[in-house]
């Protein structure tokens, strides 16, 4: 074996298989395991020293037998060596995968029908090997998807969207500005609304009174609602505006969305409480549905 493959092809081959073992049982994730573990990358350099060593050691050693050989011995040796060096080169190999059709006048066959001959032209090796590795390939593909119930691409498609959307529920999760008035919920914790508060302070006072009993805008107080109460209403109201011609401004163009939220759950909060000057109600009761 070793005389059939030369060695700028043998230790290169090793040392892949020696780094796709390491990969096949070292757990690293979605990482290559000499990249998640470097202490990995000098083993693998170890070994890949180790085989060229070795392979110095043998060609040496097998010279030094050489030399102590009988004259007739090394021409037999060397005449063997060539015979096989020509029976497992490249070269030969090629030359049997690209074989040459002789003249067509030796492939000609007895059929003539109006000058028109046939001949017996054989495929080239290379394309009639290919050829039956796509019959395998053919018999592989129907198992798969038609016996075994493969994942089709649309299988393997849904699949990867709807882990794509749990990663993104996920990511959204720890990703405060990226709450929408779809996502939104309210917030309880008492710094959110201690923010809130200071947010309503500098942006929301001047319309809506500093207790949220209304000027400009309406009373915020009571329960009733012109574009709908609720976190989401609230959200979608001061991120987008009021109504056109006659209500507030968009404010996502300000206020964060994670800014956006704070404001809208402390508005919350001013349900039910007594403002000093209530403006009067406005809009339709709201509830949650």
């Amino acid at each position: 074996m070793r005389n059939m493959i030369p060695g700028w092809i043998r230790v290169p081959v090793l040392f892949l298989i020696v780094v796709g073992i390491t990969e096949y049982f070292i757990d690293s994730g979605k990482q290559f395991a000499f990249i998640e573990y470097p202490i990995l990358q000098l083993v693998l350099l170890v070994a890949l020293l180790f085989l060229i060593s070795a392979e110095i050691i043998v060609d040496a050693v097998e010279n030094t037998m050489f030399k102590t050989l009988a004259p007739d011995a090394k021409e037999r040796y060397m005449l063997e060596k060539q015979k096989r060096a020509e029976k497992y080169s490249l070269n030969r190999w090629f030359k049997q995968m690209t074989y040459a059709q002789p003249e067509e006048r030796d492939l000609e066959l007895d059929h003539n029908y109006d000058g028109i001959k046939e001949l017996d032209n054989k495929l080239p090796p290379w394309w009639l090997y290919s050829f039956y590795l796509t019959i395998i390939f053919a018999f592989g593909y129907m198992a798969y998807y038609h016996i075994f119930d493969g994942d089709t691409q649309l299988t393997e498609f849904e699949k990867e969207m709807a882990s794509a959307q749990i990663a993104v529920e996920e990511y959204k999760k720890n990703a405060p500005d990226l709450v929408d008035a779809e996502s939104v919920v309210v917030l309880t914790d008492a710094a959110d609304i201690e923010k809130g508060n200071a947010l309503y302070q500098i942006n929301c006072m001047a319309c809506h009174a500093a207790d949220g009993g209304g000027g400009i805008g309406p009373n915020l107080t009571d329960e009733l609602w012109i574009l709908g109460g609720g976190i989401k209403n609230i959200f979608h109201t001061i991120s987008e505006g009021g109504r056109a011609g006659k209500g507030m401004i968009a404010w996502k163009s300000t206020l964060s969305p994670s800014e956006i939220q704070q404001v809208s759950s402390y508005i919350l909060t001013l349900e039910g409480t007594t403002p000093a000057n209530p403006k009067v109600a406005e809009g339709d009761v709201w509830s949650e549905e």
